[in-house]
């Protein structure tokens, strides 16, 4: 094998005992060793099969036939153990919390080491090295379970480079990352592959490959794969791959934003887009302004929109509280109006997550009050409580335990005590809601995650309660999951329910959300519009967030605008037209 070409894919294909067809047909792929390489494509199109190949899964742990031949580092992954892959591939699963089982941080990183038998000493060295890697410093005695999402993500990133692969391989390793976050581990994996010379104790990663739906961080790697129903479609630098708008829409990706605004103006460019500097640049140039009444009208709906909000639904007053000896939410005050849609925004650990769980009544606060549709949670049930307020999962498995969609949706209805009718009836209005009717008799374990995350949300809608919380309702769903499922939140909204989301995704708060309430160490330090927050960039840089590209560029021309329809609307040449 050529060592400068330490993957190797030809002619591959696999297909899984139930499927009608191959999941991955005739694969050809090289990657050369230091490159960065980003995947995207749609659900279904065969890129988690393909992390499942490199690793050595198959057919081992993944039951399947295959044809071809495929070489990583000095292995076969097909032939080759488990175990010997390990030391060659890291992989950080999609779904990162099964990767989870250790009792505390330090003896989850340390895991693999000790069964390579590295002695205590360079373990131990080597563990507080990946926590300050990871920004988990000071946390080696916590329970994984009591850290939030986007740590857990963080401690399984550096339990895989504990071992110092030579390859890592990350299946959507940012979900549950704070947009900071995303940067950091991107730049980690980016500067592991540069580095050509390592002293000894360094990482030694020769190459990164990583499958995300974010497409303004795949911009930065060197190289981008889209795939689609097995089949690899386009391979090539992210500028000349991200240029072409249609195949990202034909695949239902989300196409770089300033790529997208241009291409709406039927603007071309001899140099090929990416950053905020070239659409700047190329806006100056291609002689366009902003129409300035039109802008003012976006202006002006922001603040109409607010007219239509009811009376005070939620009271926050004075609450504190915390985990143990750690102080999470600090004197927090907060008011929700009826059919408000407010996303709680901030760093990972800022406290969000806690502060939807005292809403729903699951935690109670240590002092202070939460007062939610006249009622205090600390003197009601949750069973009292779930009649007005629905809360739904970052993880639809953490939710879901029943062997049908129907009785699954149903579960809650029942408890209310309605009818055998009234409960079909809910539970039919539930599923044409959230687009799920004719699955009644599916096993929702069986599901993709993103039906699974609509079953959830359905659950909750059955009862009709006044206000719903959805935790990260983005996570995990492919760019087209995402925007339906946001689109169900938006008509949600529209029908009169008080939405609160929980969400690192900041497109989701620049195209869904009226209000941002941003969150730092327990306390509220901003409270506005999604145009306020994110044209703010001091405020975002303080709290791990970025704006939007396209925000971000339209700040820097001097008007805030939040989606790329707003930005193409208020575009015009400085002639007039």
């Amino acid at each position: 094998m050529d060592r400068s070409t330490p993957i190797t894919l030809f002619d591959f294909s696999f297909r899984y005992p139930s499927s009608t067809g191959p999941v991955l047909k005739g694969i050809h792929l090289e990657i050369p060793k230091g490159e960065v390489v980003g995947i995207m494509g749609p659900a279904g199109a065969g890129k988690s099969t393909l992390v499942f190949a490199l690793g050595g899964l198959i057919p081992d742990f993944i039951h399947g036939t295959h044809s071809g031949t495929i070489t990583v580092g000095a292995q076969n992954p097909i032939t080759a153990s488990p175990r010997t892959m390990a030391d060659t591939i890291g992989i950080v699963f999609q779904d990162f919390e099964s990767q989870l089982f250790s009792s505390t941080v330090e003896l989850e990183i340390a895991f693999a080491m000790e069964n390579r038998g590295v002695d205590p000493e360079s373990m131990r060295r080597r563990v507080r090295e990946i926590e300050a890697i990871i920004g988990l410093s000071g946390f080696s005695k916590r329970p994984p379970g009591s850290l939030s999402g986007g740590q857990k993500q963080r401690l399984v990133i550096g339990s895989v480079l504990a071992l110092n692969p030579e390859i890592l391989c990350f299946d959507e390793p940012t979900t549950d990352l704070d947009p900071a976050g995303k940067e950091e581990v991107f730049s980690l994996i980016r500067s592991l592959c540069r580095s050509q010379h390592h002293a000894p104790g360094e990482e030694a990663i020769q190459n990164g490959i990583i499958i995300e739906q974010e497409t303004e961080e795949m911009a930065a790697l060197d190289r981008l794969i889209l795939m689609d129903k097995g089949t690899i479609i386009a391979d090539g630098p992210p500028k000349a791959v991200m240029k072409d708008i249609s195949l990202f829409q034909q695949l239902g990706l989300r196409p770089l934003p300033v790529c997208e605004y241009f291409a709406a103006l039927g603007i071309e460019s001899s140099k090929q887009l990416l950053s905020v500097p070239d659409a700047v640049s190329l806006f100056h140039a291609s002689d366009l302004e902003i129409d300035t009444s039109r802008y003012q009208e976006i202006i002006k709906a922001d603040s109409i929109r607010t007219q239509r909000y009811g009376p005070e639904i939620i009271s926050i007053r004075g609450v504190s509280f915390g985990y143990e000896d750690n102080l999470v939410i600090r004197n927090l005050n907060l008011t929700i109006r009826r059919q408000e849609c407010l996303a709680i925004a901030g760093a990972n650990g800022s406290g969000k997550t806690t502060v939807s769980r005292l809403l729903a009544g699951l935690i109670h606060p240590d002092s202070g009050s939460v007062t939610v549709a006249g009622m205090d949670t600390q003197h009601h049930s949750i069973h009292d409580l779930s009649r007005v307020i629905g809360y739904v999962f970052q993880n639809p498995d953490h939710q879901i335990f029943s062997d049908t969609v129907f009785e699954e949706v149903a579960y809650g209805v029942r408890l209310h005590g309605f009818s055998p009718d009234q409960v079909s009836l809910r539970v039919a209005e539930a599923l044409l809601a959230v687009g799920m009717e004719g699955k009644e008799d599916y096993d929702p374990f069986s599901l993709p995650r993103g039906d699974r995350q609509r079953v959830a949300v359905a659950s909750v809608l059955a009862i009709q309660p006044d206000i719903i919380i959805l935790d990260e309702p983005t996570t995990g769903l492919d760019y087209q999951d995402q925007v339906r499922m946001m689109e169900l939140v938006a008509d949600l909204n529209q029908k009169g329910h008080t939405i609160i989301i929980i969400t690192h995704a900041m497109w989701v708060l620049a195209e869904y959300m009226h209000r941002v309430v941003l969150l730092r160490d327990g306390e509220i330090i901003a409270d506005g519009t999604p145009r306020t927050i994110l044209s703010n960039p001091p405020l975002l840089a303080e709290n791990s967030m970025k704006a939007p590209q396209i925000t971000e560029f339209s700040t820097k021309i001097g008007y805030p605008i939040c989606t790329v329809d707003e930005m193409a609307a208020c575009t015009r040449r400085r002639d007039g037209a």
